[in-house]
């Protein structure tokens, strides 16, 4: 009786390590509708500054991509990945709102996440916690803007994933999403862009380690420029991009 408890438990534990990682390929699937190919992380800005001009000046504006990623919102993900409830999530969503001084990455960013908390809300049925916090935040009398890195952190932690795991998911979605914007601007093809997003994994492992579990209050941009240069994206006077 009691070998049976065990392979019983045994089994329940690995269904749920398998759902978890088939909800966790569903999350980082480019199918999904969150809205993430409608934004070029302002390469399209940086392409008509002239600061991205071949596939060299690509790769470094990529790895500066991951920096700002990794530093600023890291531990925003972390943070909601750690603590999924909705006081923890509204608090540094409200945080994450004031840090954001570019217009246009606070809109990208509110986008992304409010998609990302409608779809997930639907697909993980299993996860009724997450709609009710969706509805409660869309009704509530505080203002929520639904910012991207905090709900990201909110589905994984919700999922059980862990927060080492959630913070690498965030960190390859930035580099998909960044290098598919880069093949449809033509800065480079859709093998070079294979290439140059394997090539640049190792870097973003060691971006990963270097910001990974920090707390929201170290919370920083690290490359400045690309801040500012995305901010420039709604004067462009043709583009593809919604940032």
């Amino acid at each position: 009786m009691e070998d049976e408890i065990k392979r019983s438990r045994k089994i329940e534990k690995c269904s749920t390590s398998y759902s978890s990682e088939w909800s966790l390929w569903q999350l980082l699937d480019s199918l999904l509708p969150t809205g993430g190919f409608a934004h070029s992380f302002g390469l399209e800005a940086g392409i008509q500054a002239r600061l991205v001009n071949d596939p060299e000046d690509l790769e470094t504006f990529v790895i500066q991509i991951l920096q700002n990623t990794g530093s600023l919102l890291l531990p925003f993900v972390h943070a909601t990945t750690i603590s999924p409830d909705i006081k923890t999530w509204h608090k540094l969503d409200k945080m994450l709102d004031a840090m954001l001084t570019n217009e246009v990455a606070r809109k990208a960013s509110t986008a992304q996440g409010s998609a990302l908390m409608r779809v997930a809300a639907a697909m993980f049925t299993e996860l009724p916690t997450l709609k009710a916090m969706r509805t409660e935040s869309i009704g509530g009398h505080q203002a929520t803007s639904f910012h991207h890195a905090p709900i990201f952190g909110l589905v994984c932690g919700l999922l059980g994933l862990s927060s080492d795991i959630s913070q690498r998911a965030y960190l390859f979605i930035t580099l998909r999403d960044v290098i598919s914007a880069a093949t449809r601007l033509n800065v480079i093809g859709p093998q070079g862009g294979a290439v140059l997003q394997h090539r640049v994994a190792s870097k973003a492992e060691t971006i990963l380690k270097k910001w990974k579990d920090r707390d929201v209050d170290d919370a920083c941009q690290t490359a400045p420029l690309i801040d500012v240069v995305q901010g420039c994206h709604g004067y462009l006077f043709s583009r593809m991009f919604c940032s």
